[in-house]
C-alpha cells in the first residue's frame, strides 16, 4: 500500500508541475489566452497541492 501511495504522491507532484509550467506559459502567451487560462491553471495547481500534501501525510502515517 505505501507503494502505491509513494507513487500516486510522484505523480501529483509532476502534476503540480505541469499546473506550475502550464500557469507560467499562460501568463508569457497574454492577451485573451492568459484572461481564459492563468486562473484555471493557478486553481488546479492549488488543488493538485493539497492532494499532494494529503498523499504525503498519508504516506507519514502509514509509516508509523
Amino acid at each position: 500500500m505505501s507503494f502505491l501511495i509513494t507513487v500516486l504522491l510522484g505523480g501529483a507532484m509532476l502534476a503540480v508541475l505541469a499546473a506550475l509550467f502550464g500557469g507560467l506559459y499562460a501568463m508569457t502567451r497574454g492577451s485573451e489566452f492568459s484572461r481564459k487560462h492563468s486562473n484555471r491553471f493557478m486553481r488546479a495547481r492549488v488543488f493538485l497541492q493539497a492532494l499532494a500534501l494529503l498523499l504525503f501525510l498519508l504516506l507519514l502515517l502509514q509509516s508509523r
